[in-house]
């Protein structure tokens, strides 16, 4: 038998970003992940995925942390190792549509700031909502871009679309392509023949992100890699598995020795998982981590939904009093989806089919209760949908409006002026006005809750000075 050659499959670490994000909302705090930055910048990791995605908000939100801090001690610790984000294109971090001017600023200060590598994506995969974003970032002439396909399944997801979207990609200026499986869907034989395909169509290095949520991710990988992926993401084994990514130590071992062989150090990603142990027995003590996330749930392979979302469902129907009807639910999801024009289920497009079919269900009657966001998406203001739309459920939604149809920024007039003049009471950095772009309200509390930390470290201080001690 002919000799393989050598092609070590690259690593992406996300126990920074996505692994914490999907099994403890995003709690992990800052001060938690510093002390390991040392020993994670050794190993020779791709990247570190360690910013973006829900992390920006939660840091905000619940942590009262700077996210833009946060990204600086990354810059300072990380040496040797690139730093990923994950950028929703047009929507940036949060959950609406920005302008054109919002975007290229948000793209060139995540670069100024640390971030090495951006992976953009679009929830409805419509390329128009991500060109704003690439083209900032091919302006950064320190950055990497990279595009996201968000995977799912539906008749119209063939391997000709996915091969004419990669070539697509390739053209917009892409350095890289990643295939984004946030609900796990791909099984092993289907990640074969996916990345197959995709290696046929695009000279473009392909990474694979997918979740253990349906029990299936490594054996997705191994196939994946065998058919030509370059790189994959994987989780250190205390956040591993259930809804997170496999477990990087269980990675490095299966390809050793192969034509695949990382080369990374498992003595020194042990000393790594050892590190995290803790943390994560802390957060399953505090009920942060729920054993609920970390098994396999085979019904996301039926029902497409990412584990995310269905904690989300849990938590509006047990609010609701209504837990009774999350099997009705769940099985309402793939029809609303199917009315929404099939788009893959992840933020901000999860949230709004899982919330609408929350409100069919308790409301007894389909679309009698409509939130807002379903009527964006009805009206094309997050963009188009592979499949057209249900034309009798548009036209309850929506009633007379007319549907948009061009790519949804051009219609917004540029914003940062407007959020210059508002910030200003607050601003102490360049990048405040950014945060509070893209969450006003939140912006606002932890500005205030920062000023106060000041205050209180400045009386502190001119006490000391004068003597006079606190008792």
């Amino acid at each position: 038998m002919a000799e393989i050659k050598k092609k070590p499959v690259q690593i992406v670490e996300t126990v920074l970003r996505d692994a914490h994000q999907s099994l403890v909302a995003t709690r992990m705090t800052t001060e938690q992940m510093l002390p390991i930055i040392d020993k994670m910048d050794k190993v020779g990791y791709r990247a570190v995925e360690c910013w973006g995605g829900a992390t920006f908000d939660a840091s905000l939100r619940f942590l009262h942390e700077d996210p833009w801090e946060r990204l600086r001690k990354f810059k300072d610790g990380f040496k040797n190792t690139k730093l990923q984000m994950l950028f929703r294109g047009q929507n940036i971090l949060g959950y609406n549509h920005y302008a054109d001017d919002v975007v290229e600023y948000f793209v060139q200060k995540s670069v100024a700031n640390g971030i090495d590598i951006i992976r953009i994506f679009d929830a409805l995969n419509d390329i128009r909502n991500l060109k704003t974003a690439v083209n900032a970032a091919n302006k950064e002439k320190n950055a990497e871009v990279q595009i996201a396909l968000c995977y799912t399944l539906g008749d119209a997801y063939t391997l000709d679309y996915w091969k004419d979207i990669a070539k697509r990609i390739e053209d917009m200026g892409a350095d890289s392509l990643c295939v984004k499986d946030m609900a796990g869907l791909l099984t092993p034989y289907a990640a074969e023949e996916l990345i197959g395909s995709l290696k046929e169509s695009t000279k473009l290095p392909i990474e694979l992100h997918t979740h253990y949520t349906a029990g299936l991710a490594s054996m997705s990988l191994l196939k994946a890699v065998e058919s030509g992926c370059d790189i994959i993401d994987t989780a250190i084994s205390p956040f591993a598995l259930g809804t997170s990514q496999p477990a990087t130590e269980v990675m490095v071992e299966t390809f050793k020795g192969t034509p695949y062989d990382t080369g990374l150090d498992i003595n020194l990603l042990s000393e790594i998982a050892d590190y995290f142990r803790p943390i994560r027995e802390e957060f399953l003590k505090s009920g942060l981590l729920n054993p609920k996330v970390l098994g396999v749930n085979i019904n996301t392979l039926k029902y497409q939904v990412p584990g995310g979302m269905l904690s989300n469902l849990i938590n509006q129907l047990k609010e609701a009093g209504k837990e009774d009807k999350y099997r009705e639910v769940l099985e309402e999801i793939p029809r609303v989806r199917k009315d929404f024009g099939e788009p893959p289920l992840v933020t901000p497009s999860s949230q709004i089919v899982g919330t609408q079919a929350v409100m069919n269900v308790l409301s007894g009657e389909r679309y009698k209760i409509v939130p807002k966001e379903s009527k964006k998406i009805m009206l094309g203001e997050f963009g188009q949908t592979i499949k057209p739309f249900n034309k009798e459920v548009q036209k309850k939604i929506i009633g007379d409006e007319k549907p948009i149809t061009c790519r949804p920024a051009d219609l917004i007039p540029p914003q940062l002026p407007e959020f210059e003049k508002k910030v200003a009471k607050w601003k102490e950095q360049d990048e405040d006005v950014l945060t509070y772009a893209l969450f006003p309200k939140v912006a606002e509390e932890f500005f205030e809750y920062r000023a106060a930390q000041k205050t209180k470290v400045d009386m502190t201080k001119a006490n000391k000075e004068a003597g006079a001690y606190p008792v």
